[in-house]
């Protein structure tokens, strides 16, 4: 494996795990959050927070990532502010990280939020009854029960956050070592002669991890749900 990949190709994998692992974990308190209001509260604006949330699914990626530099942007507003504390997120990895997170936001909160919707609220409202604060009631009876479509959704996301170009490409370009992703790589090696094969083979380990993603999304969710289901 590490001969049939070279330097440049193996740096784009790298910095597509890395990339994908930092937005997945960054997103997920929110996404567990967000799911569990849109799930059990009701609130004023709840349908444009819900059509926010899944807006990145509709938009063109490219309107995503160019609505992320205005506002991410060195002179944005809050890209400005940021960068006057040191936090750069324009044409560095952590804007990718940032962009990724962002598109693959949408499905892991509606994985979670389903997953919540499925739990019983007569199985919360008896701990509750019991004694117990909504906070404990979320950790021990929710959370536990809806720890499969956390599962699911956290796995998808991590694919997802894998295969993003369009707004990653629009925010932080395609800078070899910096921010050239998988997807960024296979586009840069398609404008070249010659450039077919390494693209064939990045194309081959995007296969494989997205494949390999929704298998493991559907064996852990699946022995999860089988030992909440036999707690």
């Amino acid at each position: 494996m590490t001969d049939w990949l070279g330097p440049e190709e193996w740096r784009a994998v790298a910095l597509s795990l890395r990339v994908s692992f930092w937005a997945t974990l960054a997103s997920l308190p929110f996404g567990i959050f967000i799911a569990y209001a849109l799930a059990r509260w009701s609130f004023p604006g709840k349908q444009i927070l819900n059509g926010l949330v899944h807006l990145p699914l509709i938009l063109p990626p490219v309107v995503t990532g160019y609505l992320l530099l205005l506002l991410l942007g060195t002179r944005g507003p809050i890209g400005g502010i940021l960068a006057d504390w040191g936090i750069v997120f324009a044409f560095r990895w952590t804007g990718a990280a940032v962009a990724a997170a962002v598109m693959a936001f949408p499905l892991m909160v509606r994985a979670i939020r389903l997953s919540i919707e499925a739990v019983d609220p007569k199985l919360e409202q008896a701990s509750a009854t019991l004694g117990a604060s909504p906070g404990w009631v979320f950790l021990t009876v929710t959370l536990p029960m809806a720890l499969p479509g956390i599962v699911a959704g956290t796995i998808l996301a991590f694919a997802k956050a894998m295969g993003e170009f369009g707004a990653t490409i629009t925010f932080v370009s395609n800078i070899p070592g910096q921010t050239r992703t998988i997807p960024s790589a296979i586009y840069a090696f398609l404008q070249v002669p010659g450039g077919e094969g390494s693209a064939m083979k990045l194309v081959i380990v995007s296969i494989v991890v997205a494949m390999g993603a929704l298998f493991l999304s559907e064996v852990i969710g699946r022995r999860v749900a089988a030992r909440v289901g036999g707690a």
